[in-house]
């Protein structure tokens, strides 16, 4: 159930939007153990003459960059699994995205179980009324 809201440096490319989208849920599924079905993402584009990074845009750079962050329920990934998803996405946004700048930002960002939610319910519902077997 994470979201991914993702800023990408260039025009709008639907070929683009399609690749970051699959990588990102690929990589969220595989090393962060979510659920694709449940998996959000949204993404815009920056023009490069509006990312400045070092009192320079990206444009005079001839540069390219992201951000990301990606919303995750508290306690349900480890450190290892954060820093490895980090190292990931990155390697990933590496090809997805020429000369890409090292000032590119990945957040992982924990949030509380009773302020997070889908559908109206917070995960905090959904772990105490989940069947025995089942993780939210």
């Amino acid at each position: 159930m994470p979201i991914l809201n993702v800023k990408v440096s260039g025009p709008r490319s639907d070929e683009l939007t399609r690749d970051i989208s699959r990588t990102l849920v690929e990589i969220t599924t595989r090393v962060l153990g979510k659920n694709p079905e449940l998996t959000a993402v949204a993404i815009s584009y920056v023009d490069p003459r509006d990312w400045i990074v070092g009192g320079r845009s990206l444009a005079e750079q001839g540069k390219n960059s992201f951000f990301f962050d990606i919303r995750v329920v508290d306690e349900t990934n480890t450190k290892a699994q954060k820093a490895e998803y980090v190292r990931e996405a990155f390697e990933a946004f590496k090809r997805l995205l020429p000369n890409l700048h090292d000032e590119s930002y990945i957040h992982v960002d924990d949030v509380r179980p009773t302020t997070y939610g889908y559908g109206g319910r917070t995960q905090e519902f959904r772990y105490h009324h989940r069947p025995e077997d089942a993780s939210i």
